[in-house]
Protein backbone atom coordinates (compact mmCIF):
# COMPACT_ATOMS: atom_id res chain seq x y z
CA UNK A 1 0.00 0.00 0.00
CA UNK A 2 1.54 3.61 -0.78
CA UNK A 3 0.93 5.88 1.64
CA UNK A 4 0.43 9.63 1.03
CA UNK A 5 3.86 12.54 1.86
CA UNK A 6 3.46 13.80 4.75
CA UNK A 7 5.41 16.83 5.94
CA UNK A 8 5.23 18.48 9.44
CA UNK A 9 5.41 22.87 8.48
CA UNK A 10 7.24 23.01 12.00
CA UNK A 11 11.03 23.20 13.39
CA UNK A 12 9.89 22.27 16.60
CA UNK A 13 12.36 19.46 17.86
CA UNK A 14 9.75 17.69 20.48
CA UNK A 15 7.16 17.59 17.55
CA UNK A 16 9.46 15.75 15.38
CA UNK A 17 10.72 13.15 18.50
CA UNK A 18 6.60 12.07 18.74
CA UNK A 19 6.53 11.07 15.38
CA UNK A 20 9.79 9.33 15.37
CA UNK A 21 8.69 7.55 18.91
CA UNK A 22 5.54 6.72 17.34
CA UNK A 23 7.05 5.42 14.27
CA UNK A 24 5.77 7.63 11.75
CA UNK A 25 8.06 8.68 9.02
CA UNK A 26 7.54 12.56 8.41
CA UNK A 27 9.47 15.42 5.89
CA UNK A 28 10.15 18.24 8.10
CA UNK A 29 9.78 21.99 6.10
CA UNK A 30 10.11 24.88 7.90
CA UNK A 31 6.83 27.37 6.93
CA UNK A 32 7.58 30.77 5.83
CA UNK A 33 5.26 32.76 8.20
CA UNK A 34 6.03 35.71 10.36
CA UNK A 35 4.15 34.17 13.39
CA UNK A 36 4.19 37.63 15.13
CA UNK A 37 2.57 39.83 12.41
CA UNK A 38 0.11 37.21 12.19
CA UNK A 39 -0.66 37.20 15.86
CA UNK A 40 -1.14 40.89 16.15
CA UNK A 41 -3.63 41.04 13.14
CA UNK A 42 -5.71 38.43 14.71
CA UNK A 43 -5.71 39.79 18.39
CA UNK A 44 -6.63 43.31 16.21
CA UNK A 45 -9.42 41.28 15.34
CA UNK A 46 -10.79 40.22 18.69
CA UNK A 47 -9.36 36.59 18.26
CA UNK A 48 -9.40 34.55 21.56
CA UNK A 49 -6.49 32.37 22.44
CA UNK A 50 -7.58 29.07 20.50
CA UNK A 51 -8.63 31.09 17.44
CA UNK A 52 -5.13 32.22 17.53
CA UNK A 53 -3.88 29.29 17.63
CA UNK A 54 -5.66 27.50 15.59
CA UNK A 55 -5.22 30.29 12.57
CA UNK A 56 -1.27 29.98 13.16
CA UNK A 57 -1.43 26.53 12.80
CA UNK A 58 -3.52 26.98 9.42
CA UNK A 59 -0.93 29.22 8.46
CA UNK A 60 1.71 27.30 8.67
CA UNK A 61 0.19 24.42 7.08
CA UNK A 62 -1.01 26.27 3.99
CA UNK A 63 2.00 28.14 3.44
CA UNK A 64 4.16 24.85 3.02
CA UNK A 65 1.00 22.64 1.16
CA UNK A 66 1.25 25.70 -1.46
CA UNK A 67 4.28 24.00 -2.45
CA UNK A 68 3.48 20.79 -1.89
CA UNK A 69 0.29 19.94 -3.25
CA UNK A 70 0.57 16.07 -3.12
CA UNK A 71 1.27 15.70 0.76
CA UNK A 72 -0.80 15.85 3.83
CA UNK A 73 1.26 19.08 5.57
CA UNK A 74 0.95 19.23 9.27
CA UNK A 75 0.69 22.80 10.62
CA UNK A 76 0.96 23.06 14.59
CA UNK A 77 1.11 26.10 17.45
CA UNK A 78 0.67 26.73 20.62
CA UNK A 79 -0.86 29.38 23.17
CA UNK A 80 0.12 30.35 26.66
CA UNK A 81 -2.68 31.87 28.65
CA UNK A 82 -1.77 33.30 32.06
CA UNK A 83 -3.74 35.54 34.18
CA UNK A 84 -5.66 37.19 30.92
CA UNK A 85 -1.91 37.36 29.06
CA UNK A 86 -0.61 35.58 26.27
CA UNK A 87 3.02 34.85 26.44
CA UNK A 88 5.49 34.83 23.42
CA UNK A 89 8.76 32.58 22.64
CA UNK A 90 11.52 33.82 24.54
CA UNK A 91 14.55 35.43 22.58
CA UNK A 92 17.16 34.86 25.68
CA UNK A 93 18.25 33.73 28.51
CA UNK A 94 16.75 37.03 30.20
CA UNK A 95 13.29 37.01 28.41
CA UNK A 96 13.35 33.08 29.20
CA UNK A 97 13.87 34.12 33.56
CA UNK A 98 11.55 36.91 33.13
CA UNK A 99 8.89 34.17 31.52
CA UNK A 100 9.38 31.39 34.75
CA UNK A 101 9.24 34.09 37.38
CA UNK A 102 5.63 35.40 35.99
CA UNK A 103 4.50 31.48 35.99
CA UNK A 104 6.25 30.58 39.04
CA UNK A 105 2.98 30.00 41.78
CA UNK A 106 0.30 30.68 39.07
CA UNK A 107 -2.15 28.44 36.56
CA UNK A 108 -1.54 29.24 33.17
CA UNK A 109 -3.50 27.49 30.04
CA UNK A 110 -1.63 26.15 26.95
CA UNK A 111 -3.67 25.87 24.03
CA UNK A 112 -2.37 23.27 20.92
CA UNK A 113 -3.74 23.20 17.71
CA UNK A 114 -2.69 21.39 14.54
CA UNK A 115 -4.16 21.69 11.07
CA UNK A 116 -3.70 19.27 8.74
CA UNK A 117 -4.03 20.56 4.80
CA UNK A 118 -3.72 19.30 1.29
CA UNK A 119 -3.67 20.85 -1.78
CA UNK A 120 -3.26 24.60 -0.13
CA UNK A 121 -6.51 23.50 1.64
CA UNK A 122 -7.35 22.70 4.87
CA UNK A 123 -8.68 19.53 5.41
CA UNK A 124 -8.62 18.88 9.05
CA UNK A 125 -8.14 20.48 12.54
CA UNK A 126 -8.07 20.28 16.37
CA UNK A 127 -7.51 22.67 19.15
CA UNK A 128 -6.82 20.99 22.75
CA UNK A 129 -6.26 22.62 25.99
CA UNK A 130 -4.22 21.72 29.12
CA UNK A 131 -3.68 23.69 32.51
CA UNK A 132 -0.73 23.64 34.35
CA UNK A 133 0.44 25.22 37.96
CA UNK A 134 3.77 25.98 38.16
CA UNK A 135 4.79 25.57 41.72
CA UNK A 136 6.94 28.37 43.18
CA UNK A 137 10.31 27.25 42.86
CA UNK A 138 13.68 28.53 44.57
CA UNK A 139 16.07 30.96 42.84
CA UNK A 140 18.87 28.75 43.04
CA UNK A 141 16.41 25.83 41.32
CA UNK A 142 15.65 28.69 38.17
CA UNK A 143 19.44 29.41 37.69
CA UNK A 144 20.14 25.68 37.71
CA UNK A 145 17.42 25.64 35.70
CA UNK A 146 18.39 27.74 33.19
CA UNK A 147 22.00 26.84 33.26
CA UNK A 148 20.54 22.73 31.92
CA UNK A 149 18.00 23.96 29.33
CA UNK A 150 19.10 27.09 27.49
CA UNK A 151 19.47 26.45 24.39
CA UNK A 152 16.47 24.43 24.57
CA UNK A 153 13.29 26.12 26.16
CA UNK A 154 13.95 29.01 23.52
CA UNK A 155 12.24 27.32 21.11
CA UNK A 156 9.04 26.35 23.81
CA UNK A 157 6.47 29.36 24.97
CA UNK A 158 6.89 28.05 28.48
CA UNK A 159 10.34 28.14 28.89
CA UNK A 160 9.80 24.37 29.54
CA UNK A 161 9.97 21.03 28.19
CA UNK A 162 7.53 18.57 30.08
CA UNK A 163 9.39 15.63 28.90
CA UNK A 164 12.92 16.67 30.44
CA UNK A 165 13.96 18.76 33.26
CA UNK A 166 10.99 20.75 32.92
CA UNK A 167 8.42 18.04 35.03
CA UNK A 168 10.27 19.94 37.98
CA UNK A 169 8.39 23.04 37.43
CA UNK A 170 4.86 21.60 38.08
CA UNK A 171 2.68 20.65 41.23
CA UNK A 172 0.10 20.02 39.38
CA UNK A 173 -1.14 19.31 35.16
CA UNK A 174 -4.62 18.85 33.82
CA UNK A 175 -4.49 17.61 30.19
CA UNK A 176 -3.14 15.47 27.40
CA UNK A 177 1.06 14.99 28.11
CA UNK A 178 1.22 14.65 23.86
CA UNK A 179 -0.94 18.20 23.79
CA UNK A 180 1.39 19.91 26.45
CA UNK A 181 4.69 18.88 24.23
CA UNK A 182 2.77 20.23 21.34
CA UNK A 183 0.48 18.60 19.36
CA UNK A 184 -2.66 16.28 20.45
CA UNK A 185 -1.37 13.56 18.84
CA UNK A 186 -3.85 10.69 19.34
CA UNK A 187 -6.25 13.01 17.71
CA UNK A 188 -3.52 13.63 14.67
CA UNK A 189 -2.92 9.81 13.92
CA UNK A 190 -6.57 8.96 13.74
CA UNK A 191 -6.85 11.39 11.21
CA UNK A 192 -3.24 10.09 9.45
CA UNK A 193 -5.24 6.89 9.27
CA UNK A 194 -8.15 8.24 7.67
CA UNK A 195 -6.39 10.43 5.13
CA UNK A 196 -3.90 7.21 4.05
CA UNK A 197 -0.84 8.61 6.00
CA UNK A 198 -0.34 5.94 7.51
CA UNK A 199 -1.72 2.15 8.31
CA UNK A 200 -4.67 1.50 9.48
Amino acid sequence: MSMIELILASTSTSRRAMFEAAGVTISIVAPNVDEEAMRAVLMAGGADSAAIADGLAEAKALAVSQNHRHALVLGADQVLVCNGHMFNKALDEGEARATLLALSGQEHELISAVVIAKGGKPLWRRVETARLRMRKFSSEFLERYLTAEIPEILGSVGCYRIEGMGAQLFSDISGDHFCIRGLPLIGVLEALRDYGAILP
